[in-house]
């Protein structure tokens, strides 16, 4: 080792230890052995057939569940992105997003239908879809509502899972969508695909062929395990990095058309309306984005010293290629380490430490992404967009940090 990396070494080993004294941590030299505790003196509890988390961590759970008035099932419920950390998303914590509740399946008499422009119509059972070649992918899904708050004129005094709440990522494993489609051999006219599902709303969407023979998937499993009933058992269609609507739940028929059917759910719904009076359609990717997740709104920093800044960063486009930090509202930035893994189509973790004064503070991150595009500051997305809409915002989120640590959501 040479001696510039020893400097190094012994400056980071400064830092690290004031900043831990700063919060209250005392090396072990400096105090007596700890009391055994009483989980050392008595057997601990038994093997159970399902796993849960500790009882302590009761408190983490989905966020600002609502549903639309004279419903139980038709709304949506937030990930506490603010309580995780990682990348992978628990399923019992993925965000829910329903338009008529969660079907009852039964996997035994569910079935998919494939056809329209096809040689071959075909019926499949889950048990049959099961015995296909699967792959495994780990990707974001979010739905284009995610952060419609931030269009609000004033700050929204709610957590970042309350605001950025409805983005997830897990590993999905399925059957390859084109794997199908050849089997049943697709009319080479076709340019798409009506996706429709067995709740009650028969949720539909079309689907571009492009996207269908390139990288969507039937999921059967999530995290490992089969699929939850709120993430779509028995079979979902998987679209990675486009809105998530369209990654139809509860999949029972697949329609080959030569144009896009213009369903309920791609007219009334899921176009973005701009400051202009007109209307995007068809604005499938989600673009680059990111939040700090730690410090975030509702949370108290405990005092001046050395803090971890963390967040998540993602793209529909494709892979998060740097996200830059300000502490200081904007007016300058330092790149912020990405976290391995780093893949396309998923939630990038990114970790900063921060010496903080005790000052007044205001806290940004900003994601690029492999193509090239940068996410937007919130003033200047709202004045291209409008506030008109409600999907598809990426803007900069911003928190202020005040001399009395408390953190709160600011638009700056």
């Amino acid at each position: 080792m040479n001696e510039s990396k020893r400097r190094f070494l012994r400056r980071s080993v400064g830092v690290l230890a004031s900043g831990l004294a700063a919060g209250g941590v005392r090396s072990a030299g400096a105090v007596e052995p700890p009391e055994i505790p009483p989980s050392m003196k008595i057997p601990g509890a038994g093997m159970g057939e399902y796993g849960s988390p500790a009882k302590y961590e009761s408190k983490v759970t989905r966020t600002l569940i609502r549903s639309q008035p004279g419903t139980t099932g038709s709304g949506a419920s937030r990930t506490p992105l603010e309580s995780l950390e990682g990348t992978i998303t628990p399923s019992g914590l993925h965000f829910e997003r329903h338009h008529s509740g969660v079907p009852d399946i039964d996997p035994a008499q569910h079935r998919l239908l494939v056809h329209g422009m096809v040689k071959r119509p075909l019926v499949f059972g889950v048990d049959a879809l099961l015995r296909y070649p699967m792959v495994s992918r780990i990707h974001f899904l979010e739905c284009s509502g995610n952060s419609q708050l931030l269009y609000q004129p004033t700050p929204p005094n709610v957590t970042a899972g309350q605001t950025h709440g409805l983005v997830s990522c897990s590993e999905w494993t399925g059957v390859p969508l084109r794997v199908l489609l050849e089997e049943a051999g697709v009319d080479r006219s076709a340019r798409w695909i009506l996706a429709e599902g067995a709740d009650a709303a028969a949720m539909s969407r079309s689907i571009p062929m492009a996207k269908a023979m390139d990288d969507a998937i039937l999921a059967l499993f999530q995290n490992g395990e089969r699929l939850r009933p709120e993430n779509g058992y028995p079979v979902r269609l998987f679209l990675p990095g486009w809105e998530g609507n369209m990654s139809v739940k509860w999949l029972r028929r697949l329609k080959v058309v030569s144009a896009p059917v213009m369903t309920k759910d791609e007219t009334s719904r899921y176009t973005d309306l701009q400051g202009d009076g007109k209307s995007l359609m068809f604005t499938y990717p989600m673009e680059v984005k990111s939040v700090i997740t730690r410090p975030s709104h509702g949370m108290t920093l405990p005092g001046p010293g050395l803090h971890q800044i963390s967040g998540i960063a993602w793209s529909g486009n494709g892979t998060i290629k740097k996200v830059d930090v300000s502490t200081d509202g904007g007016r300058t930035w330092a790149a912020a380490p990405l976290v391995a893994p780093v893949l396309p189509r998923a939630l990038t973790r990114f970790r900063l430490p921060w010496r903080w004064d005790g000052a007044a503070a205001v806290l940004k991150s900003r994601a690029t992404d492999d193509t090239g595009a940068v996410q937007p500051e919130r003033d200047r997305f709202v004045a291209e967009h409008g506030n008109n809409a409600i999907f598809h915002f990426n803007g900069i989120q911003a928190w202020s940090v005040a001399a009395g640590g408390e953190v709160k959501h600011v638009y700056a």
